[in-house]
Order: structure tokens, then C-alpha cells, then sequence
């Protein structure tokens, strides 16, 4: 699943452009084929065309894992789920197989939501805060300081992964860079979170957007044939290195299953 560093980096391509694909600010929706209805969650499709036809993009936001297309008088929200992307690509291109919704923009393009597991949601609506309002703070939210995130800890006696990927915690914070911020900050992922002292936690917030940042610059991750954008793969301290040496003490890294997701960690570094 596509994580913050991810879903900002897509976020960055449609909103910055480059020379393959240009920036989509300023373009205006003339046109909407649906081709799997449940990927639309709200509106109803009659009214989600009426409703979003015309509009313009004006700006590309994102919370949490959320993509934000901020319009003329609604915001779209999309959420990539398992497999979701987004493509920029000419109307007279032939669609590719997954394409679920597509919308046809002014400049004879088209900007298509491809899903090949159908896990993928997208919704209209005037106003987002109400569904986003159950996030946790961002990652990077300046409000978010360490004596603040250590209360927030202090606040449960969950096990710090889980907790970590609880978006009603923090909001963008998915499996790899969980894994790969509790490596840094060399906390075991069992480790009960109110025994986290002010100075861990300070360490563990550092940690966190220390990866995330380096996951933003480089792309993002690609780790199989969902997303192909970065190469932050190239710089996993754990992730997907069971077997393989850490490269800080050299033990062989571990893979458990911690609240149903994979779970990967130095045993010697990250000691109980």
C-alpha cells in the first residue's frame, strides 16, 4: 500500500509537473467515464458528473494517505488503498487494463484511477474535514513536538508498531517506514508504548521523519509491481531483509507478525 512518502510524491508529480508530466493546476474536468462503480463512494454517479463537470483543479493537498484535489466548490479525495495509482495520459491513448474512473481534462488528457484489486475509494465532497477528522496529526506537523507525541504515547499501553500505524494516531505512517523508523530509534516493535521514555520518544519522532523525509525525496519505495515511482528500496535498514546481516551489528534480521502485518527487525539493535 502506498504510504505518505508515496502518496506525496504523487501528489508532487500532478501538482509541480515536469517535462513528461505536466502540472494539472489550472485544468478544467469536462468529461467523467466510470468503469467500476464502487471505487466512487459518494456521490451517486449521476450526480457525482453533474456535480464535478466543469470544475477546475486548483490545487493538490494530501492527509495522511489522502489525496486532496482541491476544485471550484468541492474537494475530490482519493485514497489509493492496496494497488491504486494515478495516470496522466492522451485521450486517444487506449485505456489501460484497471482503469477505474476516469476524468477528461481540457488539454485532451485524461487523468485515469487504475486498481487492479478494486480496494481503491474516491469521493466528492464540498467540504473534507469531516471525513479526515479522525486522522492523527501529520508526521511533520510542527504542533506535533516531542513532549506532545510522548503524551500521546503515554496515553495507551499499545505495542509501538501497531500503534504506529494506527492512522487515528498519526496519519501517513504504513508498515515500511514503521518498520525502518524503530530500527533507527532501535525500540523492539513489542515494545508497550507508555513505557517509552520523553527522551525515546523525542529519539522515535526524529526517527520517523528522518525516513519519511528521505522516503519523500527519493520517490517513495518501489517494492513490487503496485508502485513503481523511487527508490527508497535501496536504502531499507530491515524492510524486507529477513536473513540478510544488519548492517549496524551484522545479526541476522528477524521477520514476525505484529497486529497481521509482517514485521521485520534487528533483535540484537531492537532488544526487548
Amino acid at each position: 500500500m502506498p504510504e505518505l512518502p508515496e502518496v506525496e510524491s504523487i501528489r508532487n508529480k500532478f501538482r509541480l509537473g515536469s517535462v513528461d508530466n505536466p502540472s494539472l493546476i489550472g485544468k478544467t474536468i469536462r468529461g467523467v467515464e466510470l468503469f467500476w462503480a464502487r471505487t466512487l463512494a459518494a456521490p451517486p454517479p449521476d450526480e457525482f458528473s453533474e456535480r464535478i463537470l466543469g470544475q477546475k483543479i486548483n490545487e493538490i493537498g494530501r492527509r495522511g494517505k489522502y489525496l486532496l484535489f482541491h476544485l471550484d466548490d468541492d474537494t475530490l479525495v482519493i485514497h489509493l488503498r492496496m494497488s491504486g495509482d494515478l495516470f496522466y495520459e492522451p485521450v486517444s491513448a487506449p485505456l489501460k487494463k484497471h482503469h477505474r474512473l476516469v476524468l477528461i481534462l481540457d488539454d485532451e488528457h485524461r487523468l485515469a484511477f487504475n486498481d487492479a484489486r478494486k480496494f481503491g475509494r474516491i469521493w466528492l465532497v464540498d467540504d473534507p474535514a469531516a471525513m479526515l477528522a479522525k486522522l492523527g496529526p501529520e508526521p511533520f506537523d510542527e504542533n506535533l513536538t516531542a513532549a506532545v507525541f510522548h503524551q500521546r504515547l503515554q496515553r495507551h499501553r499499545r505495542q509501538i508498531k501497531p500503534l504506529l500505524l494506527d492512522q487515528a494516531f498519526l496519519a501517513g505512517v504504513g508498515n515500511i517506514y514503521a518498520d525502518e523508523s524503530l530500527h533507527l530509534a532501535q525500540i523492539h516493535p513489542l515494545t508497550r508504548s507508555h513505557t517509552i521514555s520523553l527522551e525515546v520518544a523525542q529519539g522515535l519522532l526524529a526517527n520517523l521523519r528522518e525516513v519519511l523525509d528521505e522516503g519523500i525525496r527519493r520517490n517513495g519505495a518501489s517494492i513490487d509491481w503496485v508502485y513503481r515511482g523511487g527508490d527508497y528500496q535501496n536504502q531499507f535498514q530491515v524492510y524486507q531483509r529477513t536473513g540478510k546481516p544488519c548492517f549496524r551489528c551484522q545479526t541476522l534480521i528477524e521477520r514476525i507478525v505484529v497486529g497481521q502485518r509482517g514485521t521485520h527487525f534487528c533483535p540484537q539493535c531492537q532488544c526487548e
